[in-house]
């Protein structure tokens, strides 16, 4: 990797993205995001696969979005292919917080369905925010697919990007309401439940879906 232009001050900052203290790591990344040039973005992307505590690799997010989003987002797109998760999961994470749209395309059918839930869930969060308008029913039919997938946290996770993509998923929640599977119909009802009630706990929309599922009732209308 290149070094920084920007002096003694930078290079030391790089340097302690490696630190073996997380408060140094911390202090780095925000003293790259103070500070951006666009020879730190390797570096970033490259700590974000391994950075071990969540907060500084929130830190290192920040750092990114500080640089232009047309040198990060290809970067990001690209990691999207890495075979290590934590790569894959914080470069979307990264990705919907940048919120540029022309990362969309890299929202695939395998990573909306990735067998590691952390990598599904930053998917979802993603495509939520990066969908162009007139493409939601088509990413409200991928993420049914999902429905009873996990646990309730990664459940939950489903429900409200699916909400966040408002009455257009109506259609696609009436069909798998009526699906074979009850942990499917459950999750479901209890998305809808949640879409008329954003107030709701899902823990009790869920359990309640469960009586409906239960009792065969659905509450859809013919």
């Amino acid at each position: 990797m290149t070094e920084p232009r920007n002096g003694t001050n930078t290079t030391q900052a790089v340097q302690g993205l490696e630190n073996v203290d997380s408060s140094v790591r911390l202090r780095a990344a925000l003293a790259v995001g103070t500070t951006p040039d666009p020879l730190f973005i390797d570096k970033l992307i490259e700590r974000c696969a391994i950075e071990p505590e969540f907060y500084v690799r929130e830190m290192l997010t920040w750092a990114l979005t500080r640089h232009p989003s047309s040198m990060t987002v290809p970067q990001l797109i690209d990691e999207l292919r890495s075979e290590r998760t934590q790569a894959r999961s914080q470069a979307l994470h990264t990705l919907s917080k940048i919120g540029d749209r022309q990362a969309w395309p890299a929202m695939t059918r395998a990573l909306l369905t990735d067998p590691d839930d952390e990598v599904a869930r930053s998917a979802w969060r993603a495509a939520v925010v990066l969908v162009p308008e007139g493409a939601e029913p088509t990413l409200a039919g991928v993420l049914s697919t999902q429905f009873g997938r996990g646990s309730r946290e990664t459940q939950l996770s489903l429900s409200r990007a699916l909400i966040a993509l408002g009455e257009v998923i109506m259609p696609t929640l009436r069909a798998a309401m009526t699906d074979l599977d009850p942990h499917v119909r459950a999750h479901a009802i209890a998305t809808e439940r949640l879409l008329g009630d954003p107030d709701a706990g899902f823990e009790f929309a869920i359990e309640e879906a469960k009586r409906v599922v239960a009792l065969g009732r659905t509450g859809v209308q013919g």
